[in-house]
């Protein structure tokens, strides 16, 4: 066990207990490649790391040995290339299992790792290049990717290498063909070249609903901040098999895919598959044998389109999802219909958690709460986090207040990012004061648990109330005609503003002045009535960014748009 280096404490009797007690020990020197993958080779050789398959038949199983032997090599290769401790590494490497190992090798010899998108175009790119100083790019094999990036390069100066992972490309170094020549043995950099804790690691690109998105920048300790994200929250078990489902272009891999979990000594489980088919995913899950299992509240709605009683699921002990504002369907809390309904299906109930880009798990129901379905439980010990009103004074349980991490300045917490890259001027405007406010609105109730209301910008002013989109949503959610919704303010002369609800419908159903009536009924019946949808629009999908999160700033303009 390696979590015993890093927590003097790893069991609690209560949250209570947890959550004044939870410490972790950050070494100056802490190099998740070194430190953890390394150290487990060393202890347990033959100890499982990474179960990886994909739809077109791939199984590979890798040990701990393996990724530490892989990732040598790879570093070595890089180090050749010109990549020092400091240079700017894009990986576009959907679930391939080549991630992990080019990954690793980043953290060994200290360069900057970017994770990246399958859907970033030439624009993306560009921006991202530039604005980071991108200075190699590792990508799949996809015929899309490689052109936006060869289209995106002249426009990136910064660009000195381009490596492909499967078939060769023209003008792309082959990754396979060039890192076998290389030696499987890697020393641990001194001087200059050795990382300390404080340098930068990784750096995610925000999904950007409105302007550009901003670089969240993180140091050499945010993987010792995801193991509250690991243990107490998705309680992954050691030797056990977890599967989050995430793309490795975005901060939920790093929730759910590599730190918190190899630090607790758990095997990942990685499905790269193509594309999202619920039916695929089920079988994955009865086939392996999951023990924990993480996905965003839409592939659970998704799931529950599909016969999930028919799948043996006995196996998993833990399901989680994540409201994540950064990218999953995000800003999204679990709606509570949802959950019930799994748990029926499976007899495990669902452990919600709400977290951002910006630092590990906030909220979230560990093990010693009783999860109240559509609530994100109660706040991580590695935070101080209260409510605040628009006048800055603390929300009284059952109002609205912001999110709030207070008191950085006496401790900073294990895993917040440390700015935004290339960025001072943000970085002091945002964290300057000593505390970090990501804009979310929630209420917390008598019992101590907190419930997403929404993003600031999204809380609806109508006839005087204020209301939450996301209690709307959920509510709309149960009816059986909806798959997906965005609820949002419209303009309107007389109340200011009304509630609008964009509505995707299931199959079967299709739009009518009836179909509406009986939404905006069963919607006054579920909640207070003045929070029902004034207006409903049909669409067959609705605005996302990249990273799937609803434009709900895109609708609203539309709609003020249409009205001038």
């Amino acid at each position: 066990m390696l979590l015993d280096k890093y927590l003097p404490r790893i069991d609690f009797d209560s949250y209570e207990d947890f959550k004044a007690n939870y410490r972790v020990n950050v070494p100056a020197d802490f190099n998740f490649g070194f430190d953890i993958v390394d150290e487990w080779a060393k202890q347990e050789p033959e100890k499982k790391a990474l179960v990886w398959c994909d739809d077109e038949g791939g199984d590979r199983t890798f040990t701990f040995t393996d990724i530490s032997r892989l990732s040598n090599q790879a570093a070595n290769y890089f180090i050749s290339l010109g990549i020092r401790k400091g240079t700017v590494v894009m990986l576009i490497l959907r679930r391939r299992w080549e991630y992990w190992v080019c990954a690793v090798a980043l953290h060994k010899i200290g360069a900057i790792l970017i994770p990246g998108s399958l859907q970033l175009a030439k624009k993306d790119l560009i921006y991202r290049g530039n604005s980071a100083k991108i200075h190699t790019m590792i990508c799949v094999d996809d015929s899309y990717v490689i052109e936006q990036v060869d289209h995106a390069q002249p426009s990136v100066p910064s660009i000195q290498h381009k490596i492909i992972v499967g078939k060769s490309r023209e003008g792309w170094r082959n990754f396979h063909e060039e890192v076998a020549a290389f030696p499987e043995t890697f020393a641990r950099p001194t001087g200059d070249a050795a990382t300390k804790v404080s340098d930068t690691m990784i750096v995610y690109f925000t999904s950007g609903t409105t302007g550009d998105p901003k670089m969240v920048q993180h140091d050499f300790s945010h993987p010792l901040g995801h193991i509250v994200t690991a243990k107490y929250w998705q309680q992954v078990q050691e030797n056990k098999l977890h599967m989050s489902v995430s793309d490795s272009g975005w901060a939920k891999f790093g929730w759910g895919k590599i730190y918190g979990q190899w630090i607790c000594g758990a095997v990942i489980f990685a499905y790269d598959m193509a594309k999202f088919v619920p039916t695929h995913l089920l079988q994955k899950m009865q086939d392996y044998k999951l023990t924990t299992f993480c996905a965003p509240p839409t592939m659970y709605r998704f799931m529950l389109q599909e016969d999930v009683a028919s799948y043996d699921l006995s196996s998993i002990q833990n399901f989680s999802t994540a409201g994540l504002e950064y990218c999953t369907t995000a800003g999204e809390a679990m709606n509570p219909s949802v959950a019930e309904t799994f748990q029926k299906l499976t007899g495990v109930q669902i452990y919600e958690g709400f977290g951002q880009t910006e630092g590990s798990v906030l909220l979230a129901n560990f093990p010693w709460i009783t999860p109240k379905p559509g609530s994100t439980g109660k706040p991580s010990p590695l935070y101080n986090i209260t409510l605040l009103q628009d006048d800055g004074t603390p929300a009284p349980d059952g109002e609205h207040g912001a999110l709030v991490m207070q008191n950085l300045k006496k401790a900073w917490p294990t895993g917040l990012f440390v700015g935004y890259y290339q960025n001072p001027e943000m970085t002091r405007e945002i964290l300057g004061s000593g505390s970090y406010c990501p804009h979310d609105v929630f209420e917390r109730d008598k019992d101590g648990y907190y419930w997403f209301v929404g993003r600031n910008d999204d809380v609806i002013k109508c006839s005087g109330y204020r209301i939450g989109p996301f209690e709307v949503e959920s509510a709309l959610i149960e009816h059986p005609a909806v798959v997906e919704c965005a609820i949002t303010a419209a303009p309107d002369p007389i109340r200011g503003q009304v509630v609008k609800a964009t509505v995707v419908l299931a199959k079967g159903y299709t739009p009518s002045p009836e179909l509406t009536k009986e939404l905006q009924n069963h919607v006054k019946h579920t909640t207070a009535p003045y929070k029902y949808p004034r207006i409903i629009e049909y669409v067959d999908e609705l605005p996302k960014t990249l990273g799937g999160k609803i434009k709900r700033a895109q609708i609203r303009k539309a709609d003020e748009t249409a009205q001038n």
